[in-house]
């Protein structure tokens, strides 16, 4: 067993590993930057080091930083929540350099899936079903109309080394093509250091569909169940839930028995999320997320699991606590992701938290670093909180997410909670009815009531 063990991140996921490490006896440590020096984080960690500037690039970006404050900690390993360093795999490799184990998987998985290309060929080869698309990076707009005109449009343009929706253009005709494509080139250059594309078939009403799956790292693969992410913000998630509820018990069986297998013959090690488009009954492989994703406690609850628990205990090269046979679907759970942001235009609201009052009650969860007298800092993801519901049913889950939205109190800067108070009085949201377009057309109809 690890004695301790370093978080490399910050807010409330850093929040959720220290909670899951005190539960398992491990002392944390808990790195910060100068900004991050009061954060909820740092005061409940078992020890805490100061690792660089407000900067993240200075501070929870630097990898001699964190390396440093191993050594002087003496921690054996390193959580890295998501976001930041979570998927870098010359962190990976660094870790394991210095003797030092990375509580996630290796760094040959993260580079092979990091990679739009090749995780599209590896998730072709293990059996995973793809969008049909260009053979690897596309070079000249001549070769992207070509393959336009092979898959009929409309198709879209993808940066190989992209995500967040940087790097991804809609081309519906010719006409749109060569603009689309220079545009999705550029936006990738600027944002990866990288700018080679792939392109794939545009499908029109698609949900976005995730598997959550776990690996042994010994050849054994389990998955626990898919979550439904289709309402979405320009490309960012802001509403999922598990089970989806679109999908039928024979098509999770199907679909999760493809990921497992796949998990198991690749070696992979902990927690991954195998994502798809799903329409008309079928799954196309859109990328694998090589770490805990931000919507991880809605499949913790319904499972009754703890991902992080699982993750460290992989990590020591003990075995999973669980069989795929022992994974039974218990009710429905939902998540909303409460940003500080200000209505109706998003923009970024940092500043002082007045007052904060968590609500709680039966089949309630909120993940979140917050408290009377914090100041968010502008520096930082707008992310403040999590609140996740559980009930016996969606309709149960959804009269309980729109009574804890009632309690959750957050003064001093503006929130995102509006916007969830607003969807829950549409009839799409409680019949399920919505795509992964469906957001944003709802939002340029000006239906959001920002009371």
């Amino acid at each position: 067993m690890f004695d301790k063990i370093l978080i490399a991140n910050r807010g409330e996921i850093a929040l959720r590993v220290v909670r899951a490490c005190r539960e398992m006896g491990i002392a944390s440590v808990a790195v910060h930057s100068t900004a991050d020096a009061d954060a909820m984080h740092v005061r409940m960690a078992d020890e805490t080091i100061c690792i660089g500037p407000a900067p993240s690039v200075d501070s929870y970006l630097s990898i001699p930083a964190i390396i440093s404050a191993c050594e002087v900690t003496g921690a054996q390993a390193i959580h890295p929540g998501y976001g930041f360093l979570s998927e870098n795999a010359r962190f990976v490799q660094v870790i394991e350099d210095h003797g030092l184990t990375f509580i996630g998987p290796s760094a040959e998985h993260i580079r092979i899936m990091g990679d739009k290309i090749t995780a599209k060929d590896t998730a072709k080869a293990l059996g995973i079903p793809v969008v049909p698309g260009s053979e690897g990076g596309v070079a000249s707009v001549e070769d992207a109309k070509k393959i336009g005109a092979d898959f009929g449009y409309p198709v879209i343009i993808k940066a190989t080394a992209g995500g967040g929706g940087r790097g991804m253009k809609v081309a519906r005709n010719d006409a749109e093509m060569e603009n689309a494509f220079r545009t999705a080139r550029s936006e990738a250059k600027a944002a990866f250091g990288n700018d080679e594309v792939y392109i794939e078939k545009y499908l029109q009403r698609p949900r976005h569909i995730e598997i959550q799956v776990f690996g042994d790292g010994k050849g054994k693969g389990v998955h626990l169940g898919e979550r439904d992410c289709s309402l979405q913000r320009r490309h960012q998630k802001v509403f999922e839930e598990a089970p989806g509820p679109s999908i039928s018990p024979e098509e999770r069986a199907r679909i999760g028995a493809i990921c497992a297998k796949a998990v198991g013959e690749m070696g992979y090690a902990g927690a991954g999320t195998i994502e798809f488009l799903y329409e008309d009954g079928e799954f196309y492989f859109i990328e694998m997320n090589t770490r805990l994703q931000v919507e991880h406690p809605v499949t913790e609850a319904i499972f009754g699991v703890d991902l992080v628990r699982e993750q460290i205990r992989v990590a020591e090269g003990l075995p999973m606590s669980f069989d795929q046979d022992d994974l039974t679907i218990n009710g429905h759970a939902i998540e909303v992701r409460i940003n500080a942001e200000k209505l109706p235009n998003f923009a970024p609201s940092p500043g002082r938290i007045s007052q904060y009052h968590a609500p709680g009650g039966l089949g309630v969860r909120m993940d979140s670093a917050l408290y009377d007298g914090y100041r968010i800092p502008p520096y930082y993801d707008s992310l403040i909180g999590k609140l996740i519901v559980h009930g016996r049913d969606r309709s149960e889950a959804l009269a309980r997410l729109n009574r804890a939205l009632g309690e959750l109190i957050v003064d001093g800067v503006d929130t995102t909670i509006p916007l969830f108070r607003s969807l829950l009085a549409e009839p799409d949201i409680h019949s399920g009815d919505y795509n992964i377009h469906w957001l944003e057309k709802w939002l340029e109809s000006g239906a959001l009531r920002q009371g």
